[in-house]
């Protein structure tokens, strides 16, 4: 395990602007040692592992929390493909580069997970591990996105009109900001609260992942209290960055998910080879639908170390559970060929 220098630094939290192809990177630093890339999710920021960060670098860590192109400081490009796979692996790598390093372990939440994967499965030569959080792992290829999204949720025929999923929703440019903006401390109190273990509609309630007819995905969030992981100074934080940006960079991840099944295709059924772990809520909509992902990971991930579901746990996996994520992850590392 690396032996930490400098015990003080630990406790530094550093902003930095770095150069991408896109423009720029903002990243958030704290310790030395050996570099851990952290990638966010939707929508959220680099503040999404602000207990990773002191607790990687308290372990002997260079711990990089990242905000994904689109979102906070980082830059945010006027075109939709701008937001391609591809285009992130890019912005990755540059940030690696731009802190002086060869390689890194990358850890990744929700889309920060997808990415995570692709970085390490485009470029293993720069990208040594890989943690996901949250979303398994699935290998490129199979049937286009966009027509299996289409083809989810109930009704249609005899049932009547039929639900859409929240991807096909978010695919659509301004759909989706036309329902948040107007209010977005609001909107994103409600999408918090739906997917965590304390706050999410019970089973009989109306799935918050679809929308009814001509509705909105706000319809079915939860009326309760903020989720206990967050609170109103958390929720003024992520509020306050996507008042200020708008949410079109964060959901143009969401329109590209047809262009990087096309860029991807050379990596179809690939496995990622590199030592991975994963680590999801077993409330989580995103382990429970993709459980057959997770029974692949023999075949798809060869290089697992570990596959940890947290027991009533929802999908915010290192906010509702820091202290067990950050244990695994350490030990994790810790076990990593150096």
């Amino acid at each position: 395990m690396p032996q930490y220098a400098n015990p003080a630094a630990a406790t530094e939290r550093t902003h930095r602007l770095v150069p991408s192809p896109a423009g720029r990177v903002h990243l958030v630093e704290q310790g030395s040692g050996p570099l851990v890339l952290l990638v966010h999710g939707f929508p959220e920021s680099w503040y999404s592992w602000r207990h990773q960060l002191p607790a990687l670098a308290a372990a002997g860590y260079r711990a990089v929390a990242v905000d994904v192109r689109g979102y906070g400081r980082s830059s945010r490009p006027d075109d939709v493909a701008a937001y391609r796979m591809l285009e992130l692996v890019q912005d990755n790598a540059a940030v690696v580069r731009a802190l002086g390093e060869e390689r890194a372990v990358i850890v990744g939440h929700d889309w920060g997970a997808t990415i995570a994967a692709h970085s390490a499965l485009v470029r293993p030569d720069v990208f040594r591990a890989a943690g996901l959080l949250s979303v398994p792992y699935t290998p490129p290829g199979g049937p286009r996105p966009s027509e299996v999204f289409a083809g989810l949720g109930g009704g249609g025929g005899d049932a009547g009109p039929r639900e859409e999923f929240y991807v096909s929703y978010f695919q659509e440019y301004g759909r989706a900001e036309a329902e948040i903006e107007p209010d977005v401390r609001g909107w994103l109190a409600g999408f918090y609260a739906a997917l965590s273990a304390d706050t999410m509609p019970g089973p009989g309630d109306p799935d918050p992942h679809f929308t009814a007819p001509g509705g909105t995905l706000r319809e079915r969030f939860p009326a309760k209290a903020l989720p206990g992981w967050l609170g109103e100074a958390g929720l003024d934080v992520y509020a306050g960055e996507f008042e200020r940006t708008g949410l079109t960079g964060a959901l143009n991840r969401y329109r590209n998910m047809d262009r990087d099944w096309e860029d991807l295709a050379r990596f179809a059924g690939a496995p990622l080879t590199v030592p991975s772990l994963f680590i999801g809520g077993t409330l989580d909509a995103s382990t429970t639908w993709l459980a057959d992902a997770i029974k692949a990971f023999p075949d798809t991930l060869p290089g697992l170390s570990g596959t940890h579901l947290l027991d009533g746990c929802g999908h915010w996996v290192q906010q509702e559970r820091p202290a067990e994520v950050n244990r695994l992850l350490t030990d994790w590392l810790t076990a990593l060929p150096a």
